[in-house]
Order: structure tokens, then sequence, then C-alpha cells
């Protein structure tokens, strides 16, 4: 689970063309450094990713993934400077153990709630910038790097139309269900989160 926030917590993204520029150099370091992406979310000033590295290059494929993105935001946007604060945080994550995996997924993809970035009457599936839209399309319209087998598993559904729906309409169940600002977790899951972003401990 991989994280960072904005220099002094400013945005990272100024526009959807920014969002679309990050989405595609997290393609290519999927692709140069062999990753998996499970679940991501691009929020204003921070990001998420669920990611799993076959290789043991997550130093370096972040230390490209946010040195390339910084180079074209600020080419882009005629600056200088940090855009990044500091170091990313990265937890390791096991599947199979606690239901951590299922709850940091749907943690991840319920993150535009908690930011009241979804009006939900359009549907979670309206937020374009989360690994949502791909898990709602089939295998064959999905990237080499975009995988979503191990979450239809983890929820106990089938990579189908009929599994796809219903891994959307759970979803948007949680988050009618619980208040804006916890949907996705339990109160344990929530301070565990938290507590791992903050520390950097191993969950």
């Amino acid at each position: 689970h991989v994280m960072a926030r904005g220099d002094r917590r400013e945005n990272i993204y100024h526009d959807k063309d920014d969002r679309e520029k990050f989405v595609s150099t997290l393609s290519e370091a999927c692709g140069k450094h062999g990753w998996k992406i499970h679940a991501y979310v691009l929020m204003s000033n921070h990001y998420h990713l669920l990611l799993q590295t076959p290789e043991p290059n997550l130093v370096r494929g972040m230390s490209w993934l946010q040195g390339t993105y910084t180079s074209r935001f600020n080419a882009r946007h005629k600056l200088r400077g940090h855009v990044f604060s500091g170091r990313y945080k990265a937890i390791l994550v096991q599947v199979g153990e606690g239901g951590y995996f299922r709850s940091l997924l749907d943690y991840i993809h319920l993150n535009p709630v908690r930011a009241g970035l979804v009006n939900m009457d359009d549907g979670l599936d309206s937020f374009p910038w989360s690994s949502l839209s791909y898990y709602q399309h089939p295998p064959s319209k999905r990237e080499n790097w975009q995988v979503a087998d191990l979450g239809f598993e983890v929820h106990e559904l089938r990579d189908t139309a009929a599994g796809r729906r219903k891994f959307l309409q759970n979803l948007e169940w949680r988050a009618s269900q619980e208040e804006a600002e916890n949907a996705g977790m339990t109160e344990i899951e929530g301070q565990g989160l938290q507590a791992t972003l903050r520390r950097g401990w191993y969950f």
C-alpha cells in the first residue's frame, strides 16, 4: 500500500490532463518494473496505490514514477521544485491475514466518497480517477498492469458481468450505510490504516 501527498499538502493535479498524465506515467512505471496494480485512486493532493512488485524494485520504481511525473507536471505548468512531500509511505500487505487486503481495496475505492467528490445519485463509478473504472470492464479491455482477479476473489465474486455489477453494488451499499468519512472501514480498520500511514508500521 503506497501513498504520497503533495508538497505542503498542495494539489498534485490541476486538471484532467494532469490526472491523465499521472495514470499514463504509472502505466509506464508498471511496464518498466513489472508492477501489477490491484487498486488506485487519485485524489486532489494525494494518491493511493495497492500494488504488487514481483521484483524487489519498489524504491527504484517509485523514484522513477514520482520523479518523472514531477518533471512532466513542472514542464507543463512552467514550475520548478517539488510536487510531492518527501518520501512516499509504503506498508506491506499480506493477502489473507485478517481481511486487510479486502478492507484496503474498499478503502481506496471509497476515498472519493469520504472526500465528498462523488454524488451518489450518479453512482460511485461516476468518479473516473480510480481503479474502480477498470473493475467495471471485462478482462479484455484492461491493460496488462490493471489486475482485478484478486479483488473479485476476496469479495467472493467472479469476473463476469454479474460479478462486476455486484462488486459495484456492494461498494455503493457500504457507502450508503456508513458515514462518509468512515466509508469502507470499520472503526478498528480505520485506526489501523491511519496508524500505519502515519508511522510506517508493518500491519
